[in-house]
């Protein structure tokens, strides 16, 4: 690599460190480098706010505070632990490594990119952070804030979730990482894209890098990074069923490979082109679990986004007529108390059910009606 004094590329590395060094963020996972914190940090902030995960963050690491803990806990508690962080793949992905780090390296961290990267769950940006934030390394790493101020600084045309944009972006970060100080540079970056160079109303006068930005000469910083349009997002409406046997209710674990997968729910499922929602829960229910159960009316309707999609839940009181559960289309069931909910890991529209539930919602009597 070319000597990287009197460059522009080191005035900017320079100007930015320097930045950082008077305004960096105060946050938990920086008052401990040492590999684990920072990576489940990183794995809890992929796609969710600092504000969000900094509580999950402390009563996760108080419970699970080393690899060994958490690779010694039950998947179930784990996902407790995640309940409400949602993408609950990352917890499924984080326990997962960590087992097999403890299994295969008796529990020591991976010291290059490529090893990291071998781990469930491990991309790009992961392995860099750790490997520059915990562990000293010269990695690059580059979260969504990180890009777009390298997007705006060089004016860059690709769009960065495309592989010729990250490629770019990436080949800017290399050439700006200045050795020894990967940590700080990149945690610089992160910080600069939070707090100045925002989305929306970016604050220009107030950035270090102002001087070098090509999209703040152009005038329009907000231009960048650049989209590629994307596909309307579609809609589906999902059936829940919430089926009593006295004071217990049936309840199913979803297979672990999948969306939400090892979490609980009330059973149903997607409703079919053409089908009626009490048909398509019926139809859901006899697949999942080889039941018959009788529709009596409905408890509440949910809406929730994903990123990929939108549903809305049509929730259901079902009396249960016919056949014996059984693991059909989920990993397991269980007729529990309405007091043991609490126990169990639900996905957010189902943790409004359990609320209801709680809160002492009773279904129809069939006898009144």
């Amino acid at each position: 690599m070319p000597d990287r004094e009197g460059t522009r590329e080191a005035a900017i590395s320079e100007a930015l460190l320097r930045w950082y060094e008077a305004h960096r963020r105060d946050l938990p996972w920086r008052r401990r480098r040492d590999p684990y914190a920072v990576w489940v940090a990183e794995v809890m902030l992929q796609q969710t706010r600092v504000e969000t995960v900094i509580p999950y963050y402390e009563r996760f690491l108080a419970r699970f505070p080393t690899l060994h803990h958490l690779a010694a806990a039950p998947l179930e508690e784990v996902l407790k632990a995640w309940e409400g962080l949602g993408y609950y793949a990352r917890a499924r992905h984080l326990h997962q490594a960590a087992r097999r780090l403890v299994q295969e390296r008796g529990g020591a961290f991976p010291q290059t990119l490529a090893e990291w990267r071998r781990l469930p769950g491990v991309g790009p940006y992961i392995a860099g952070a750790v490997l520059s934030i915990a562990l000293g390394r010269d990695a690059v790493a580059l979260d969504g804030n990180a890009a777009r101020v390298l997007a705006r600084l060089f004016a860059l045309p690709d769009d960065p979730r495309r592989p010729e944009g990250r490629r770019a972006l990436e080949d800017w970060a290399a050439r700006l990482l200045p050795k020894g100080r990967a940590g700080d540079f990149n945690q610089a970056l992160m910080d600069l894209g939070a707090r100045v160079c925002t989305p929306r109303a970016p604050r220009c006068p107030e950035c270090p890098l102002q001087a070098f930005c090509a999209a703040y000469r152009q005038g329009r910083p907000e231009a960048y990074p650049t989209r590629a349009p994307r596909p309307p997002v579609p809609h589906y409406d999902v059936t829940a069923g919430v089926i009593m046997d006295g004071d217990r209710v049936l309840i199913a674990r979803r297979p672990e490979r999948g969306m939400l997968g090892g979490l609980w729910e009330f059973p149903g499922g997607k409703v079919e082109p053409g089908e009626g929602l009490e048909e398509g829960l019926r139809r859901e229910l006899r697949e999942e679990l080889g039941i018959e159960v009788e529709v009596l009316g409905p408890l509440m309707r949910l809406r929730h986004a994903y990123t990929h999609m939108r549903i809305t839940l049509h929730v259901f009181w079902c009396r249960w007529v016919a056949g014996l559960p059984q693991p059909l289309g989920c990993a397991e069931f269980r007729w529990v108390s309405l007091e043991e909910l609490d126990r169990y890991p639900f996905p957010a529209t189902d943790q409004k059910i359990v609320a209801r539930l709680k809160a002492g919602a009773r279904p129809p009597d069939p006898a009144a009606a």
